[in-house]
């Protein structure tokens, strides 16, 4: 899978031929996130269309609008590499169980009932909890995936998206035939799109049949679209598939010839170290999903063995049924801590790596490095501001460290994705949050109906 192309855009030719900017966000502390890890202090951003146009201080050119950081830090916007939108409205209903009982028993059931504007609703109101708490791209497998991708665009954010694929009939295609015709209709209808994108997304080993697995990977690849799947999740699994096909989930993923670049690995906690050798060397990606892991006692995935082979891993929050919320603040805090405890060692996952997760690692392994996921002239502007004149990031010696251990979402005060002002002082501007709030409170009474047989 080739990544999303941008055309380098040097500072001089914003200069000589496009000025004013649109927008100019200034006095703050600058983590690019780029390859040379740039921190740079009480610089500016400036911005041009959907473009970072200039970092750094311009006094010869105004803006249209300007966002003063007020000292605190900006920075590439965080990319949630994994979720279940639409399960904002599922967010502690059966919580404490098994993730099989839980998705036999609960989730799989209470989908079944679900139609295209439950998502819609679902999939708003999760696009504002994550707007508000400084996600500005995230990567979505769920059902009725057009009503998804409408709800990111009305939010104005940053999406890939998918509809998911399983052997039994869909609530929403049906047999899955048209699974496979509902996400070429994705694909024709959001291709051009500027911020949505849409992936081929079987759900797992287990619920896919070898032949439907070979065929989304051939639509994958003939699309240059990724292919995301669950894969090694639970032991359950594991033995399921050790089962079925006497091999171990990446085995069986290299026996149907799926492994490569394109390929989007989700939660990846029960791997061997052949199974990451395999995965290093195909050049497989993988979002790990700390919180729902830990939710669903699935275990904690590999993460410093994976890095150190270089395989590249970024963050996910999975859906709130099984998180319970979409901060991808409080999902960095987790990542690190729990594998130092893992490990007994403090020093993996230093919070740099860790950020890098949540922003380039993350844009990395969505394909979508080349125009978000940085601070660099000519990338997309996809940028959030943090407010750091608050008492639980006061000091501030190190802005890593800040991020990671001590910062929350709504920390966040303004955010831009692709050149527009989102959300600034704390006000989403694309979304009627009230609306949406009322909206889904009206949801939860029929979750609660079809729990109790109605």
């Amino acid at each position: 899978m080739e990544e999303m192309a941008s055309t380098p855009i040097s500072q001089n030719n914003f200069n000589k031929k496009m000025q004013p900017y649109d927008i100019t966000v200034k006095n703050g502390t600058i983590l690019t996130m780029d390859q040379t890890g740039s921190i740079l202090e009480n610089r500016a951003v400036h911005i041009k269309g959907d473009i970072i146009a200039r970092i750094g201080d311009d006094p010869a050119c105004e803006a249209r609008e300007v966002i003063d950081a007020r000292g605190g830090l900006i920075l590439p916007g965080l990319v949630n590499g994994h979720t279940h939108a639409a399960m904002t409205l599922f967010r502690g209903l059966a919580d404490d169980l098994p993730l099989m009982e839980w998705l036999n028993h609960y989730i799989f059931p209470v989908e079944a009932r679900m139609d295209a504007d439950f998502v819609y609703v679902g999939t708003l109101l999760a696009c504002a909890e994550m707007i508000l708490s400084g996600t500005t791209t995230f990567c979505d497998m769920y059902l009725f995936e057009e009503q998804a991708a409408r709800a990111a665009a009305q939010a104005g954010m940053r999406a890939v998206v998918g509809e998911v694929l399983y052997d039994f009939p869909s609530p929403n295609y049906g047999e899955l035939k048209k699974g496979f015709e509902y996400t070429e209709m994705l694909m024709e209808k959001w291709g051009p799109h500027p911020l949505v994108s849409i992936a081929v997304e079987p759900h797992s080993l287990f619920t896919c049949h070898p032949d439907l697995l070979i065929r989304a990977n051939a639509m994958a690849l003939n699309a240059g679209v990724p292919l995301i799947i669950h894969v090694a999740e639970t032991e359950s699994e594991v033995a399921e598939i050790q089962k079925r096909y006497g091999k171990t989930p990446v085995q069986h993923l290299a026996a149907l010839g799926l492994l490569g670049p394109h390929l989007i690995a989700d939660h990846a906690v029960h791997l061997n170290e052949a199974d990451m050798e395999r995965l290093a060397e195909h050049g497989v990606k993988v979002i790990s999903n700390p919180e729902s892991n830990m939710k669903l006692a699935s275990g904690t995935a590999p993460i410093p063995q994976l890095l150190t082979r270089g395989v590249i891993v970024g963050i996910g929050t999975d859906g709130c049924a099984s998180n319970n919320n979409l901060d991808l603040f409080t999902e960095m805090d987790m990542v690190a801590k729990i594998h130092k405890v893992v490990s007994l060692d403090p020093t993996v996952m230093d919070a740099e790596t860790v950020l890098k997760m949540a922003t380039i690692e993350g844009a990395r392994a969505l394909g979508l490095s080349r125009i978000t996921g940085s601070i660099e002239v000519g990338k997309k502007a996809d940028i959030i501001v943090v407010d750091t004149h608050r008492p639980h990031l006061t000091p501030m010696y190190t802005p890593y460290s800040h991020l990671v251990y001590a910062a929350k979402g709504n920390d966040v005060i303004h955010s831009i994705i692709n050149g527009k002002v989102i959300m600034k002082d704390r006000r989403v501007h694309t979304l009627d949050l009230d609306g949406i709030m009322a909206q889904a409170r009206e949801k939860a009474t029929l979750v609660e109906a079809w729990v109790n047989g109605g």
